[in-house]
């Protein structure tokens, strides 16, 4: 590959990213798509219709993820959730920290992008303030804390850090082959579709058995569709990230390369360190070396296809907080979803979604951990408003 046709596909790859992550704003602001929205309705109404959305998000991702893995597409360990070390300690602190920082935040990273793009002030501050506290967390004040303590605290998995590669047994794991296939396209594909086969059932039953009477599978259908949708771009993303992406020899450095990635690995959809990364590329615009990445350009597309639902449905009007203690739990909540979301390496998405699509032990404790807090937070302000009351 010659130099020019190396930059032209680079400047592809990320205005395919735009285009799909615009897709993404876009839906997920006309369906209110929300993880954190999700767990509200369950705790605050007993309605499990958006919780079904994220889970069926979660399910077609997985599948996506599995398909390609088994065509041979993607190797699972060139992804950025790909480690053999479970970090058992930043897993669960993270996780508190962002799930509960997106209760008092009104919001995941997603939805801070969403509501930024529909005009949205409070989410504009908690940008800020969750950038530049991801970015502290990346090479910044926390960065230290997090790499010399916390990251210090970790089990070496047997073989890798996703499931498949754990339960398949060492006797797989060392010959690197399940029932005649490479042990990451057989049994990871197979542990998938399990998987994603449960999740939609588990939907399906939560549905049925929560509204007032049985649905047909048209009203299944619409119901759910936002997460089928957000599922598919998912899986879009990892096929642009590690398939149109690939290039075997840099013409430069003549080693293999996933273009436009900052991490140097193949990445799916996270909003955390994006934030970042837009940010120093902001304040540091003239220096030509500062350059947008995949996931930076994504985050900066959710705003857009948010914006554009926005104008079209007419409902982009700007909103401000409502008081000073508003303004103090949205700085508090933006700062712990900077810290938190890398530390955990990920939010309801970088890890809800494209983590979890990996089979990712970390992802799964990361998960879990996002909704505790979550839920302790939000118990918390209720708590504290029936006191009011």
């Amino acid at each position: 590959m010659q130099d020019a046709d190396f930059h032209a596909l680079t400047l592809q790859v990320l205005w395919l990213a735009y285009a799909m992550m615009v897709t993404l704003g876009f839906v997920a602001h006309r369906t209110h798509f929300c993880t954190m929205g999700a767990i509200v309705d369950v705790l605050s109404f007993g309605s499990w219709t958006r919780a079904c959305q994220v889970l069926l998000a979660m399910a077609v991702s997985l599948l996506g993820f599995s398909f390609l893995t088994g065509l041979g597409a993607i190797n699972p360990t060139q992804t950025l959730y790909a480690s053999a070390k479970w970090f058992w300690l930043s897993d669960a602190l993270g996780g508190l920290m962002f799930g509960a920082g997106m209760v008092l935040a009104s919001g995941c990273g997603n939805k801070t992008l969403i509501r930024m793009g529909s005009g949205n002030f409070k989410s504009w501050v908690v940008f800020l303030v969750m950038g530049l506290a991801a970015w502290a967390s990346l090479k910044g004040i926390t960065a230290v804390f997090r790499v010399h303590v916390l990251e210090t605290f970790f089990v070496t998995l047997p073989g890798g850090g996703s499931w498949a590669e754990l339960l398949l047994g060492s006797a797989a794991l060392e010959n690197r082959t399940f029932l005649g296939a490479p042990v990451h396209a057989a049994g990871f594909t197979f542990m998938a579709l399990g998987a994603s086969v449960l999740m939609v059932w588990v939907c399906w039953w939560l549905l049925q058995r929560h509204e007032s009477e049985p649905l047909g599978a048209r009203a299944v259908f619409k119901r759910l569709y936002p997460g089928l949708a957000v599922g598919l771009v998912v899986t879009l993303a990892w096929i642009l990230s590690g398939v149109v992406g690939h290039v075997s020899e840099n013409p430069l450095t003549l080693e293999e390369v996933f273009l436009a990635s900052q991490s140097g690995k193949i990445e799916a959809v996270t909003f955390v360190s994006p934030m970042a990364y837009v940010l120093d590329w902001l304040v540091f615009y003239s220096d030509a070396s500062k350059v947008l990445g995949y996931a930076a350009v994504c985050a900066l597309g959710v705003v857009s296809g948010s914006f554009l639902s926005a104008l079209l449905s007419r409902s982009l009007r700007w909103e401000g907080f409502g008081s000073t203690e508003d303004l103090e739990l949205h700085l508090i909540g933006a700062a712990m979803m900077g810290v938190g979301g890398v530390v955990a390496m990920g939010c309801t998405f970088g890890q809800g979604m494209s983590g979890f699509s990996t089979l990712s032990i970390n992802a799964f404790e990361v998960v879990l951990f996002i909704v505790i807090g979550c839920v302790s937070a939000f118990r918390y302000q209720t708590w504290r408003l029936e006191r009011i009351l």
